[in-house]
């Protein structure tokens, strides 16, 4: 039994595909199939349940793959301590990302992450934030940038800005003409919201003083996945929705037909926060990627001092 062996294991329970697991891990079919074979055979067990259609994993075999995927994570984090104590700011850094967020500020700060640590390699994920806390656990990335608290046993987060909302609204509408935009406003427009799982929906229904999605007429079949196909249907004038100030630098604030204002209220803004494990061992990692996102900054946020 080795490492790779346990990596196999692993990826077919994830995949529940013989072909699938492969292809991830980089080898042929049969050599996957085969080593799973012998090491099924060596331990006197069976641990999947093979047939033409499917890969189901037995009960012993969920019990032996719990175990591998500990084993993995104390290796990695063995890798990682030596790293880390080698040179904290080389290697990999594996960053997770909300997609209301990565598109806008990742441009920023790659170069000037390449230019002031060139052995730091960042490797980026985008999912939403239920994702992106999974996988944390699971050692998969080694911290998230989010924009929602956080408060788990064995996580811990650093505010790192505050980034207001503005509203966008098509160049034909009702608000064009008002100098400032009021809550009782928002309250009575047609709010477009991203689709389930996004925490920029509920910010926005937060703001809005909407206590439930509308669930009939015409907005409620209206869902984007993504803040640009939202924007669209903005342009389109369908509705107005709610943008994070780094989004102004899309390209839909040229000849979309919408317009852009920020909302003077208290309230309307959001946290990002990068969130890690307090084992990380690389730390100074970390706090080095963390600063090269202050120092660049556009002056449309507010950095946090912490």
């Amino acid at each position: 039994m080795n490492l790779k062996d346990l990596k196999y294991i692993i990826t077919v329970a994830e995949t529940r595909h013989f072909g699938k697991a492969a292809a991830r891990c980089f080898v042929s079919q049969p050599t996957l199939s085969g080593q799973i074979k012998k090491l099924e055979q060596q331990l006197g067990i069976t641990l999947f349940e093979r047939t033409n259609r499917s890969v189901e994993v037995t009960a012993i075999g969920e019990q032996i793959i719990q175990l591998a995927r500990q084993a993995i994570d104390q290796t990695e984090a063995i890798e990682q301590l030596a790293l880390a104590h080698q040179d904290p700011l080389a290697g990999p850094l594996r960053i997770g990302a909300i997609p209301t967020l990565s598109p806008y500020l990742m441009p920023l700060i790659l170069m000037p992450l390449r230019r002031r640590h060139p052995q730091l390699k960042l490797v980026l994920s985008e999912e939403m934030t239920d994702t992106l806390l999974a996988r944390l656990h699971n050692h998969e990335i080694d911290a998230a940038l989010l924009a929602t608290p956080v408060d788990e046993d064995g996580l811990e987060s650093v505010t790192l800005f505050n980034e207001p909302f503005w509203l966008a609204h098509p160049r034909q509408h009702w608000f064009y003409n008002r100098e400032t935009i009021s809550r009782d406003d928002l309250d009575n427009t047609d709010m477009l919201l991203l689709s389930e799982g996004h925490c920029l929906a509920k910010q926005a229904m937060d703001i809005c003083h909407l206590s439930e999605r509308q669930q009939q007429g015409d907005m409620a079949d209206l869902r984007a996945s993504s803040l640009e196909t939202l924007l669209q249907l903005v342009g389109a004038g369908f509705g107005s929705t709610l943008v994070p100030a780094l989004a102004l630098r899309g390209s839909w604030t040229t000849d979309s037909g919408v317009i852009a204002r920020k909302l003077e209220l208290d309230d309307a803004y959001r946290q990002v926060s990068i969130v890690f494990r307090q084992t990380f061992p690389r730390q100074k990692a970390l706090q080095a990627f963390a600063q090269v996102i202050m120092d660049n900054l556009p002056n449309t946020v507010q950095a946090v001092k912490n």
